[in-house]
């Protein structure tokens, strides 16, 4: 008896649909494990959970070892989300809020070796990213940064189940997806959230830079934008209000360097108006910032202008003539120091 109330409960949270893959769902199997009394402090468990039928999905690209993911190894994780779409005009709205149970980019990528294309110039995995098509051929990117580097991990999922998150007063119901979807936890508006991912594709940044290794002193008095391979401008900005993070700046390699704070501008500011935010440079954009010595590192679109967790890249302006200057950038994100980058020379968008 108690699993046939349970049953309709389930249906009764079911509703309409909404754009970009979120359907009627009429096949749906609710979960019995939530709390519907709200006897726990926990707000996300309150509605029932709806199971999202995975399709295979493979890996190739750049890795010694592609093939099929085996989800059945992998730990479940949880993400929660204001989904978010642009409309035609440009303009956000609000499609619902969810709890989003599934299979972390960080865990299924795991254990792939990697095999970069241009490891004899450049072997640093930071300018790698990720493509991920689902049945339709939809593409979004992620930076292999945003995925292994922020000190908040497992934010990017394969969602295999859907919770709502109901408001107390209003109960609104909102449209439930059908199928497994990808969810970029620090995403704002959720564009990179597409439906039925099928293939997961390992590249590093197709652009070649000349590499000088212990090149001292280093100082570039401006930076280029890119388009592709057209120039946009030439930039000097001064930093007139600076922002400041307080940080404690730890590499990968070298562990501790300082616990200084880091004052500037916020470089989705500086650069906004030369990258406009359209859903495709929110989908499938990928910048990547260089360095005089050509050091250089991969940058989502949506992580560099796109985040709901306010932990922006700085444009940091040094002394006139100070070694590592003119412009550094420090990702506010990140927990490792990797991608800050020293003497930036040029940005690049690739979509």
């Amino acid at each position: 008896m108690k699993n046939i109330s349970l049953l309709v409960i389930a249906l009764i949270f079911i509703s309409g649909c909404s754009r970009n893959n979120f359907n009627s769902v009429k096949t749906a199997v609710a979960k019995p494990d939530f709390d519907s009394t709200d006897a726990t402090n926990n707000f996300y468990d309150n509605t029932p959970v709806f199971k999202l039928p995975v399709v295979d999905l493979y890996i190739d690209g750049e890795v010694g070892n592609p093939g099929k993911v085996d989800f059945s190894k992998l730990e479940v994780h949880s993400v929660f989300v204001k989904e978010t779409l642009l409309d035609s005009t440009g303009t956000d709205n609000f499609v619902g809020a969810y709890r989003y149970d599934g299979y972390s980019l960080f865990d299924i990528l795991n254990s792939i070796v990697l095999k970069k294309a241009n490891a004899k110039e450049f072997n640093p995995i930071i300018d790698i990213y990720v493509e991920i098509v689902n049945d339709k051929g939809d593409k979004v990117v992620f930076s292999w940064g945003e995925i292994y580097y922020p000190g908040n991990l497992n934010r990017i999922l394969i969602a295999t189940g859907v919770s709502r998150i109901v408001p107390s007063k209003t109960k609104d119901l909102w449209p439930l997806p059908a199928e497994s979807r990808i969810i970029a936890g620090t995403d704002l508006i959720t564009e990179r959230n597409i439906s039925k991912p099928v293939r997961i594709t390992v590249k590093s940044f197709p652009r070649s830079f000349a590499v000088t290794r212990g090149l001292s002193p280093m100082y570039s008095g401006d930076f280029t934008l890119f388009d592709g391979d057209k120039k946009l401008a030439v930039i000097s900005p001064l930093v007139d209000k600076p922002v400041t993070y307080n940080t404690i700046f730890y590499g990968r390699g070298r562990g501790i360097h300082s616990t200084s704070p880091f004052a500037g501008a916020l470089l989705k500011d500086v650069i906004q108006k030369y990258y406009p935010l359209t859903r495709q440079n929110l989908k499938s954009g990928i910048v990547c910032l260089s360095a005089l010595d050509g050091y250089r590192c991969a940058i989502s679109y949506s992580e560099l202008f796109n985040r709901n967790d306010q932990q922006e890249f700085l444009l940091i302006r040094t002394k006139p003539n100070e070694d590592g200057g003119l412009f550094r950038v420090f990702a506010a994100s990140d927990f490792f120091s990797d991608r800050a980058i020293k003497s930036l020379t040029g940005i690049y968008l690739l979509n």
